[in-house]
C-alpha cells in the first residue's frame, strides 16, 4: 500500500500533461497566426503611408509629349519636307517663327511665307498683291500643314486650353485624353475647333488625335500615327486619316470606334523626304 500514493501521483501527472500538452501546441499555431497576421498588416499599413504618386495633369503631360517629341530641338530648327507635291519649311528661333510653302506648276514657282510680321506671297520671286479676304484663308492653309506636322509642339500656346479628360486603352496601351480648345483672342479664325490627344502614359508619344472643325461645313476627323522616325532629335509621324458615320457623336467615343473598325479611312497624311539643321 506504500506505493499507493506514488500511483495515484503518477496518474494526477499523467492525466495533467495531457492537456498541457495541447494546450501549448494550441499556442504555438495561434502565435505563428498572431505574427503572419501582424506581419501582413505591417505590409500593407507601410504600402498605405507610403506617399502616392500624383496625377500628372493636363499641362505636365502636354510638356511631358513635347519634350518627347521635340528634345529641346524644335524652337531652334530649320525643318523642311514634302506634303502632297508641295514643299513647307518652318524656321524657328526662340519666338521668331516663318512657315513656308512652296509650289510649283505650270504658272510658275509659288512661294507662300506665314511669319511674325504677316503673310506674304511671291510669284516667280516677285511680291504680289493678296487681297484681304484671302490672307487668312492662305495663311491657315500655310499653318495648318506645318502645325499637324509638328505636333505635339505648338501646345503651348498663349491661346492654347488644355484639360485632362481621363484614361483609355487603346490595342492594350493605356493613354491619357488630353482635350483641347482655344481662345477666340489668338486663337485664328478656327478657334471653335476642338481637339483630343491620347498620349502614352509611359512614352508620352501623341499616338492618336481627333479633332472636329466648323469651316467647309464641318467635320470630324481621327488620326492614327504610323511610320514613326527621329531626325536629329525630333519624331515625325504619318498618319491614318478616318471619319465616323455621323457627325453627331463625341470625340472621346472616336478610340471606341476605331478599335471596332467603324471608322472610314479617308486618307494617309504622309509628310516626306523630312529634313532638320539645328541652329
Amino acid at each position: 500500500m506504500k506505493f499507493l500514493p506514488i500511483l495515484l501521483a503518477q496518474r494526477a501527472l499523467n492525466t495533467t500533461e495531457r492537456p498541457i500538452s495541447k494546450l501549448s501546441l494550441l499556442s504555438n499555431r495561434h502565435f505563428v497566426y498572431l505574427y503572419r497576421s501582424s506581419l501582413i498588416f505591417l505590409m500593407l499599413l507601410s504600402a498605405s503611408c507610403k506617399e502616392k504618386e500624383p496625377e500628372l495633369t493636363a499641362q505636365q503631360i502636354v510638356d511631358k509629349s513635347i519634350a518627347t517629341a521635340c528634345s529641346g530641338n524644335c524652337e531652334h530648327a530649320t525643318i523642311d519636307f514634302t506634303f502632297r507635291g508641295r514643299c513647307y519649311v518652318s524656321k524657328r528661333n526662340g519666338g521668331m517663327y516663318r512657315l513656308e510653302r512652296i509650289t510649283s506648276d505650270t504658272t510658275g514657282v509659288t512661294h507662300d511665307i506665314l511669319s511674325n510680321s504677316g503673310f506674304l506671297r511671291y510669284k516667280n520671286d516677285t511680291l504680289i498683291k493678296v487681297p484681304d479676304s484671302m490672307v487668312t484663308r492662305y495663311s491657315n492653309s500655310v499653318n495648318s500643314v506645318h502645325y499637324f506636322a509638328q505636333l505635339p509642339f505648338g501646345l503651348n500656346a498663349p491661346a492654347v486650353n488644355k484639360e485632362l479628360l481621363g484614361n483609355a486603352t487603346i490595342k492594350g496601351e493605356p493613354y491619357y485624353e488630353v482635350g483641347v480648345t482655344f481662345d477666340e483672342e489668338g486663337g485664328g479664325t478656327d478657334f471653335e475647333d476642338k481637339f483630343v490627344y491620347w498620349v502614352h502614359k509611359d512614352r508620352f508619344t501623341v499616338d492618336y488625335l481627333a479633332y472636329s472643325y466648323a469651316v467647309d461645313g464641318g467635320g470630324i476627323r481621327f488620326r492614327e500615327a504610323y511610320n514613326e522616325r527621329d531626325v536629329e532629335g525630333i519624331r515625325f509621324v504619318d498618319y491614318n486619316n478616318y471619319k465616323p458615320k455621323s457627325l453627331d457623336i463625341a470625340l472621346t467615343q472616336l478610340d471606341s470606334l476605331f478599335q471596332a473598325n467603324e471608322l472610314k479611312l479617308l486618307s494617309k497624311i504622309e509628310t516626306e523626304s523630312v529634313g532638320v539643321f539645328l541652329h
